[in-house]
């Protein structure tokens, strides 16, 4: 993985119309303008993240925790949280629901943490869900894509912070379709994630008017996808779509550039992927049509600051992955100061219908009846050279709104 520096970075967002101005004007976009005002000593506000640091996942799954870390920080440098530092504690779920709950009951019984948040996989964030209501702490869901979170299995403990497949799905099939047509066929990893990825695609494909020719399933943890290209070949598709992610999403992009497919004309793409997938790949390997979480090229002023922060502690641009774990703990913690206290009725009361910036363009705020993020999805078309700041050109921004369901279809009951 090549990571821009920071001046490199100055240099690429210049060239794309988002540059950061050089010394004290930098300063003040990061809002650390001054000598900075260190968090006083005390009981730190504790919040554990959770997340598969050993698993396939691992690809980004440590940009979740430095995400949060980089929005500690930026609360430490300015006093902390209530006057109290701020302490992210980081656990290895491995992908595993046994661990993840074995990890988070020691985090809330041993490290005595404040709050909950993290993990990836769908089956882990139910697990820890269950958990977080039982012990009734605040989780905070950041990478899980289960509709079932805020629907049939969603609690009052626990906010998603990550889009639900359905709405990653809905944003990316229109242009898979428009640009690589409608003879679609799935590679699928045989996971809970996977399932649910590729049934999202299966009801957005359907509206679009696309003929599903095949899927084939592939073991997590897969390294050799070229059995998986050559049955999808063989059902002459227009399209493949991998309902996978991590290293399993990596090795089987590798597969597809190596196959040379996309000289016979079939095209690839999903619903999730972004610089956490397109930096382990390399330019000349990424190829597609994704739904993204967030993207470097956003320019906002919440943007800005967030990749400044990222630079300046890890030395790498953030991908969706950091995005996801800073701009989660930002609202944790902002709702820590706004109800004046850890108590966790208070912090569900705080978040529940707050609107806030999501470091996007359109508005973020949680959904009051089932506690989902409704916000901006984005699509990007992946290129095999450096375009701009990332790997991705930006197709659409598609508001959250359009994307997140009617009333008549929630199926949560807090």
């Amino acid at each position: 993985m090549t990571d821009c520096s920071r001046r490199r970075f100055l240099q690429l967002t210049a060239a794309t119309g988002g540059a950061l101005a050089l010394g004290d004007l930098i300063n003040q976009v990061v809002g650390l303008t001054g000598r900075p005002h260190m968090a006083t000593a005390g009981e730190p506000i504790k919040i554990g993240i959770i997340d598969p640091l050993s698993s396939p996942y691992k690809t980004s799954s440590i940009h979740d925790v430095h995400g949060a870390n980089v929005a500690a920080d930026l609360f430490n440098k300015k006093g902390g949280v209530l006057g109290r530092p701020v302490l992210i504690l980081e656990a290895d779920d491995a992908s595993s629901p046994d661990t993840a709950v074995k990890a988070a009951t020691k985090l809330i019984e041993e490290d005595r943490v404040d709050v909950l948040m993290g993990t990836f996989n769908g089956d882990c964030a139910l697990a820890v869900s269950a958990l977080a209501q039982q012990k009734n702490k605040l989780f905070m869901v950041t990478g899980a894509h289960l509709p079932e979170l805020t629907g049939a299995a969603c609690t009052a403990q626990t906010f998603v912070f990550m889009p639900n497949a359905r709405m990653m799905a809905q944003a990316v099939a229109p242009h898979i379709a428009r640009v690589y047509g409608t003879r679609w066929h799935m590679i699928t990893a045989a996971t809970l994630d996977g399932k649910t990825s590729a049934q999202a695609m299966l009801d957005a494909g359907k509206s679009q008017g696309v003929d599903f020719v095949g899927e084939t399933v592939t073991p997590f943890g897969s390294t050799d996808f070229a059995p998986a290209f050559t049955d999808a070949k063989s059902k002459n598709p227009t399209a493949i779509i991998l309902n996978l992610y991590g290293w399993d999403l990596v090795h089987a992009l590798k597969a597809y550039t190596k196959l040379e497919l996309a000289k016979e004309k079939i095209g690839v793409g999903g619903m999730i992927a972004g610089e956490q997938i397109g930096r382990p790949l390399g330019y000349a390997n990424n190829a597609g049509v994704w739904g993204l979480i967030w993207d470097p090229k956003i320019n906002t002023e919440g943007s800005r600051r967030f990749i400044q922060g990222v630079i300046d502690k890890y030395n790498h641009t953030p991908t969706s992955r950091c995005y996801l774990g800073y701009a989660a703990a930002i609202q944790i913690l902002e709702a820590i100061q706004r109800t004046g206290s850890t108590d966790t009725a208070g912090l569900i009361k705080s978040l529940e219908g707050h609107e806030f910036d999501g470091l996007k363009v359109g508005p973020s705020s949680f959904r009051a009846r089932d506690h989902q993020h409704i916000q901006d999805v984005l699509v990007g078309e992946a290129f095999g050279k450096e375009l701009g700041l990332g790997h991705y050109k930006i197709l659409a921004t598609v508001a959250g709104d359009r994307l997140a369901g009617t009333v008549d279809q929630n199926t949560c009951r807090l």
